[in-house]
């Protein structure tokens, strides 16, 4: 079964980091893209970006490029997102999820496979 479980969420003031992981069982790492959502309360599911299993490309919408960056250790089944000049808009729980590529536009990112059970991130002011 696949599952993933992220963690790292908490309490930060406005311009500050927190760096999320995402454990990945029972996929082979390589063969997947794994993908990073959040959701503020009333607001839609908003996917943001996306990293390949195999190698390593990364994807980013304009919402987050130059502030979040998201990396993965293969060898570990990890996925990481750095999350640098965090704003109150940044609040949300954040979800990875799992799929056979990175469905990514300017604007969002779209997955159809696993997801994991979310963390929250506040940011005040």
């Amino acid at each position: 079964e696949v599952q993933l479980v992220e963690s790292g969420g908490g309490s930060v003031q406005a311009g500050g980091s927190l760096r999320l992981s995402c454990a990945v069982f029972g996929l082979k790492f390589g063969d997947y893209a794994f993908s990073w959502f959040r959701q503020a309360p009333g607001k839609e599911r908003e996917g943001f970006s996306c990293i390949r299993g195999s190698d390593g490309r990364t994807y980013y919408t304009e919402s987050v490029k130059g502030r979040f960056t998201v990396t993965s250790d293969k060898s570990k089944n990890m996925v990481y997102l750095q999350m640098d000049s965090l704003t109150p808009e940044d609040t949300a729980v954040y979800y990875c999820a799992a799929d056979f590529g990175c469905y990514c536009s300017a604007d969002s990112c779209r997955a159809f496979g696993s997801w994991g059970q979310g963390t929250q991130v506040t940011v005040s002011s």
